[in-house]
This record gives C-alpha cells, structure tokens and sequence, in this order.
C-alpha cells in the first residue's frame, strides 16, 4: 500500500481530515440524490399503477 499512497505519511493529520469529509458528502449524494428524484412522482399515479 505503500507504493500507491506516494507523499501520505502514516500519520498525515491533512487525510486524517480529509477522508471523512470526503466520505460525508458521498453518503450525503447519496440520500440526496434519490429522494429528490423521489419527491418529483405523482403519489396518486403511482398508486394507480399498482
């Protein structure tokens, strides 16, 4: 691994920071992104095509 992490020391405070936040905002698109499209359906038709 450490061959692809080239310049990130075991103990880098920067990617320490870095990658929750990073994985923060891809859970956050994730939820977002559904129930946007979500909220754009006709809840009548919907139920009408069950």
């Amino acid at each position: 691994m450490r061959g692809l992490l080239f310049g990130v020391g075991p103990l880098d405070p920067v990617t320490y920071a870095a990658v929750p936040v990073v994985l923060a905002a891809a859970a956050l698109m994730a939820r977002y992104l559904p129930a946007r499209a979500a909220t754009t359906v006709d809840p009548v038709e919907t139920m009408r095509a069950e």
